[in-house]
């Protein structure tokens, strides 16, 4: 009674606190549900991501951003678990002292020191705090959850489901338009602000979503949705033109070829090692071959697959190019501490060069960053920055092979293999792109990292005892 008294009196003499007002009730629930029920909050996180609307995209903030619900969610799930932490010490020891939790530790504690130092302070603790928010909602809390199969299951359906939702509205949109290309970019809006990000997030789930077909203890039914869901991601991804997914994938297939003929990590990475050895000593002779390829990414999927080696007219590659080579510059200038966690994007206008500017270059560095989660940390954290993104790529892409040959259970066995050419796809399109500074792609990957590390320690054939299901 007394909450609909105080709604009449908002709306006659307080209206512009109507909606605030009318949130207080979906607010109490939320904090109910955290409280009584996290592993539901937990899921509806999963599911509202991908859904998830910036406040700039609603048109309520031309400054700082934020992803309602996902972010606002992900904020009070880092609190409460801290305040649990801290009064009844609930992280599992085997994952606290697990070399991925230990490496991301390193990361937070290096962006932290950078972010102290930062030419731009406020910013580099605005993305710090955003990354936390990630990291405890996403990785630090999913051991709790992910120590049932069922439960990993259901929570990559949770997102899966819901990013289906955003590929029937995108593709309702893109039909609009004859699934043109150019309107492929902004017809994700406002789900994704462009459709690299959705991309990405759709090479992700295209492999578990296979996966998910093989397992028999999921059913019947499910397993079908899987197979209808892998399909129509991959006819997404098609019609996205988003061509570092598309490279993802392939990569990914790879991966798995490797995987089936049972090949060591350490024999790729020092196969990689010398393919890149190859790559410096005739670095001239490639760049003037891959020169002479003019074809843009205009036009049919054939075009498209021939510009991703097209740097001599395809403004998209040049630009990133040129995003590079500002990274290398910046860190140049500052090698060891770099500029600072998230300033990339308000610092690398000046170290542009005039031969490498493109016709969407932009004289102030507005609207974009490093395009590389290798080259921006390197920018933004100085060289420990990049040396720390790259042992964990290392060592995640070493504890995948060992979990594919290690894990005993078959139907657990499919599902590593899926989460990790999953995880694979982000990882390869980081040298391409960006994302895990928005919810969309943070939420899947940090949670893939998560399964992956939860199967290690309850599922691993060393573990003495398996946590039956």
């Amino acid at each position: 009674m007394a909450y609909i008294l105080g709604n009449a009196y908002v709306m006659v003499y307080k209206k512009d606190l109507f909606y605030p007002y009318n949130l207080i009730p979906v607010i109490l629930i939320i904090v109910y549900v955290a409280i009584f029920h996290l592993q539901k909050l937990v899921f509806f996180l999963a599911f509202c991501t991908p859904l998830a609307i910036t406040l700039k995209e609603l048109g309520l903030s031309d400054g700082m951003d934020l992803s309602l619900p996902s972010e606002p969610l992900m904020a009070g799930i880092m609190v409460l678990y801290i305040f649990n932490q801290l009064s009844s010490n609930i992280t599992d020891k085997k994952f606290s002292n697990h070399p991925v939790t230990i490496l991301i530790t390193i990361q937070l504690v290096w962006m932290l020191f950078t972010a102290l130092t930062s030419t731009e302070i406020l910013i580099s603790l605005k993305y710090l705090i955003s990354r936390l928010w990630f990291i405890f909602s996403c990785y630090i809390i999913m051991p709790h959850l992910f120590q049932s199969k069922k439960n990993i299951i259901n929570f990559i359906y949770c997102y899966a489901t819901a990013l289906a939702l955003v590929v029937f509205y995108t593709v309702f949109q893109h039909a609009k338009f004859n699934f043109n290309d150019k309107a492929a970019d902004w017809v994700v809006s406002p789900f994704y602000n462009d459709h690299t990000a959705y991309g990405a997030a759709l090479a992700m789930f295209i492999p578990v979503m296979l996966s998910f077909v093989f397992i028999k203890s999921i059913s019947r039914y499910l397993r079908i949705f899987a197979l209808a869901l892998f399909c129509l991601f991959v006819f997404a991804i098609i019609l996205s033109f988003a061509r570092a997914g598309w490279l993802s994938l392939l990569v990914s297939a790879s991966i798995f070829v490797t995987l089936i003929f049972r090949i060591k990590f350490r024999t790729i990475l020092v196969t990689l090692i010398t393919l890149g050895s190859l790559f410096y000593v005739f670095q001239t002779e490639i760049f003037i071959a891959l020169g002479r390829n003019n074809t843009d990414a205009e036009g049919g999927f054939s075009n498209n697959i021939e510009s991703v080696s097209n740097i001599s007219t395809d403004a998209s590659n040049l630009e990133r190019l040129n995003r590079w080579s500002c990274a290398i510059r910046m860190w140049q200038d500052k090698p060891v501490l770099g500029w600072g966690p998230g300033t990339y994007m308000f610092k690398y206008a000046p170290y542009q060069l005039s031969s490498e500017r493109t016709i969407i270059s932009t004289n102030f560095g507005t609207n974009g960053n490093a395009h590389s989660e290798y080259l921006g940390p390197l920018a933004e954290q100085g060289i420990f920055g990049l040396l720390i993104v790259v042992a964990m790529l290392l060592y995640c892409t070493s504890l995948g092979y060992k979990l594919v040959y290690s894990v005993a259970e078959t139907e657990m066995k499919i599902l590593v293999i899926g989460i990790f050419l999953g995880l694979m796809t982000y990882f390869v399109h980081g040298f391409l792109n960006n994302f895990l500074d928005t919810d969309k792609l943070s939420l899947p990957f940090w949670s893939f990292l998560a399964a992956l590390v939860s199967i290690d320690i309850y599922y691993s054939k060393k573990e003495k005892s398996v946590k039956k299901l």
